[in-house]
Formats: structure tokens, C-alpha cells, sequence
């Protein structure tokens, strides 16, 4: 695996045979996810594939020359010409082994897929999720000696690894940022003896067996399984949503704001995360349009205050996207005015939606427990679910409110049931 520069683009790509070729970024945590993906099957791949590295912020005419406005996003070449789909955000190891497969013959596909190993492997406790509350769950339970293992298909941490600040978090006096808030978490529990396996493809969780499939050739034997998969953002469902998902429309602000520099946006959202999303962004925009459904936000008195003194920033209430259309470089979005039913447009560079969460139980098939009218898992107040030996806790679980501390206290009760449980 080599990394180059755009200078290095002609040859080593236009000229290179079968090529995939990551844009990275720093301080991206989709980037840091794919990451160890992109080194196995480069190990695979690498004698058919040549696996290439470009880090997109300091080759950025190279980027928007090729249309790429977010990262990790990888491009496939045969032959000098782009093939297959391109892949950004959260990419899947069997996602790029699709692609990559196209770029080989189909016996040759089936070769290289029997270097892959099946391996099994005993724990006392998988925890599945690598956020705060899974986290804090495996500090408490390496440091009661029992063997565990956070399972994440990214990297710990959850939302708050891609948070800006974190400013209500106890025992910081000044706001941290949610990636350091996250890296000091794993840390600490990499540290008290909790194994990782993270920034990989979950093949199947059977939570009656407490067996759970990695990359489709390791399997986590458990006595125990905690569920601690968080909720992510919830999508629209807007037309061109989905075509233009990392190609002009992001879900996280860390990640792609810094690339709207003296640019406009579009935020859609009128909650707390869009609110103190708008802040963080606005240090880069030099405008921003906020589409709200209502006709007040419905976030936080001092968000709303902070953002209605920013006059960068304009809302339109009572309105909802309809549509997303790419020209050119820019974003068009067409948005309907709920009281006058009109329908109107609004060219911009970038747009941003922050529209509420669900919970993460896509990767849990047959999912047989009691969960409430949202989808969110059901628990007593011992974090058991419905499933003997299954627990679950932070954002995933039903509860009124959802923080980091929340998640915490959950990660805190469930691991010490777990470990009494595990005694007896």
C-alpha cells in the first residue's frame, strides 16, 4: 500500500492497472474506520490490486477536479478509467470487496477468498457498540477480571467521537472536543484490559447463541452479550438524498465542515444537534440557510439564543426539503413552504441534515426482544432485555433522555449486574 500526491495521479493511477484509491482525511473517524479494512484486503488484493492513499486536504484541486467533497471516499480505476461505484462514509469491508472483485476474474475472486481463516474465540462478555456506554461497560468488567471484548463495525466512540464540543461532560472545567473525550474513554479501557475489535463488518449476531460473526471468518463466543450499538441519524428520505449521501450531502459536521471554508450551506434541522451544529459550521460558511418543519426550533433556549446573534445565519420556518439535485459544484436544494404550499430553490455549496436518530439494530437480524413503539430496545432497571443473558444500554435502550452521562450510568449498571451475574 502506497500513499501519493496528485502529482503521482497519472502515473501511478491513470497508468496503474487496477487501482483503488482512498481519499482520506484528518480528524475524519469514517477514515480512521476504514482504515485497518483497507490494509487487510490490500494484503489480500495487493498482488491483482494496487491499493493507493491521497490525503484529500492537501490535494484538494485534485479532489474537487474529480468531484469528491467527502472522506474516506474510495475510487476504483481499470486501466486508467473509473469503474464500479464510489464508496464514502461508513464503508463496509464487503462493499469494497464487491467493487474490487469486478476489477478480477471471477475465479480468481474465489482464490483470494480462501486466505480468509475462520477463527473462534471464548469471551465472558461481548459488548457490541463502542460508545460510552460500552466503553464504561468494559472498564467495569476488565477491571473485574472478566474477559471481554467491544465489538464496533467503526471505531469507539460512538456520536460523541464525532461531536464538536463536549461542554457538559463531568470533571472537564472547559469544553472538550467529543473525539478526545472518545479517545481518552477507549484509552482507558484498552488500559484496564478490554480487547477491541473494531473498524470491521459484523456478518451476523445471534443473540440466543451469544455468538457474533466478524469480517465472515471470526467468531466471539459469549456467556453474556451487552448491546450498546447507540443510535445514528436519521435520513430524510428526500429525492437525491441517497444519490448525493458524501457527494454534496453530510451527516457530520466534524467530519466535512472544514471544507465549506468562505462557502454557503444548508442545514436541515431545527433541533438541539442542528442548532450547535449551525455554531460549529459557521466558523467556516460564510452563510447558512437552516430549513426547519416548524415554525419555532425546538432546540435549547441558549443554542437558539447563540444562533439567532450569528448573522450568518438565516432560518426558514414552516419548511421541509423536497428535493436534491447536483449542478455543476453546487447543491440545489428545492424546498416547500408548509403554509403556502409554494416550492422554491436554493443554490449552495454543501448541505448538512441533522433530523433526529434511531437506534442501531440494523446489524441484529431476527431481532426477537421487546423494543418500544420507536424501535428501542425494552430493559428493566437492571439493563436486562427480554433475552436471558442479553443486555442492553445507553442511547439504544428506551428512555426518556439521552446524553453521554445517560449512556454512562447505563454502561455502569449493566456491567455490574453482568459481573454479580457471572460470580454466582
Amino acid at each position: 500500500m502506497k500513499e501519493i500526491t496528485a502529482a503521482e495521479f497519472e502515473k501511478e493511477v491513470l497508468n496503474g492497472g487496477n487501482v483503488v484509491l482512498d481519499f482520506y482525511s484528518s480528524e475524519c473517524p469514517p477514515c480512521e474506520a476504514l482504515a485497518p479494512k483497507f490494509e487487510l484486503l490490500s494484503n489480500i488484493y495487493g498482488d491483482d490490486i494496487k491499493f493507493l492513499k491521497i490525503f484529500r486536504q492537501n490535494n484538494r484541486e485534485l479532489s474537487n477536479q474529480l468531484g469528491i467533497s467527502s472522506s474516506p471516499t474510495l475510487v476504483f480505476f481499470k486501466n486508467g478509467k473509473e469503474v464500479g461505484n464510489r464508496l464514502s462514509g461508513g464503508v463496509k469491508k464487503s462493499e469494497i470487496m464487491s467493487v474490487l472483485d469486478t476489477l478480477i476474474s471471477e475465479q480468481r475472486a474465489i482464490e483470494l477468498k480462501t486466505q480468509f481463516k475462520h477463527i473462534h474465540y471464548d469471551y465472558d462478555v461481548v459488548i457490541l457498540g463502542g460508545g460510552p456506554a460500552g466503553l464504561v461497560a468494559g472498564i467495569y468488567l476488565a477491571q473485574a477480571k472478566i474477559k471481554s471484548v467491544i465489538i464496533d463495525p467503526s471505531l469507539p466512540g460512538g456520536q460523541v467521537s464525532t461531536t464538536h464540543l463536549v461542554s457538559n461532560y463531568p470533571g472537564f472545567i472547559e469544553p472538550i472536543n467529543g473525539y478526545m473525550l472518545s479517545h481518552n474513554m477507549s484509552e482507558q479501557a484498552k488500559k484496564a484490559g478490554v480487547d477491541f475489535k473494531v473498524a470491521v463488518d459484523i456478518t451476523s449476531i445471534d443473540l440466543e447463541n451469544k455468538t457474533v460473526v466478524v469480517d465472515g471468518f471470526e467468531t466471539y463466543k459469549a456467556k453474556k452479550i451487552l448491546i450498546t450499538t447507540g443510535a445514528s441519524p436519521r435520513f430524510l428520505g428526500v429525492e437525491g438524498e441517497k444519490e448525493y449521501k458524501g457527494h454534496g450531502i453530510s451527516y457530520c459536521a466534524t467530519c466535512d465542515a472544514k471544507y465549506f471554508h468562505d462557502k454557503e450551506v444548508v442545514i436541515i434541522g431545527g433541533g438541539n444537534t442542528a442548532v450547535e451544529e449551525s455554531e460549529f459550521i459557521s466558523k467556516f460558511a460564510s452563510k447558512i440557510t437552516m430549513i426547519h418543519q416548524f415554525d419555532k426550533l425546538t432546540s435549547n433556549k441558549d443554542a437558539q439564543e447563540k444562533l439567532f446573534s450569528n448573522n450568518k445565519i438565516n432560518v426558514l420556518f414552516n419548511s421541509e426539503p423536497r428535493k436534491f439535485q447536483k449542478v455543476g459544484d453546487k447543491m440545489v436544494v428545492t424546498y416547500e413552504n408548509l403554509e403556502s404550499k409554494e416550492l422554491n430553490k436554493i443554490e449552495t455549496d454543501g448541505v448538512f441534515v441533522f433530523v433526529g436518530m434511531k437506534p442501531n439494530l440494523d446489524l441484529i437480524s431476527n431481532l426477537n426482544m421487546e423494543i418500544d413503539q420507536w424501535g428501542y430496545i425494552k430493559t428493566d432497571e437492571d439493563m436486562h432485555t427480554s433475552i436471558k443473558d442479553v443486555f442492553a444500554a445507553g442511547d439504544v435502550i428506551s428512555k426518556k433522555y439521552r446524553q453521554i452521562t445517560t449512556a454512562v450510568g447505563d454502561g455502569t449498571i449493566a456491567s455490574i449486574v453482568i459481573a454479580k451475574e457471572l460470580e454466582t
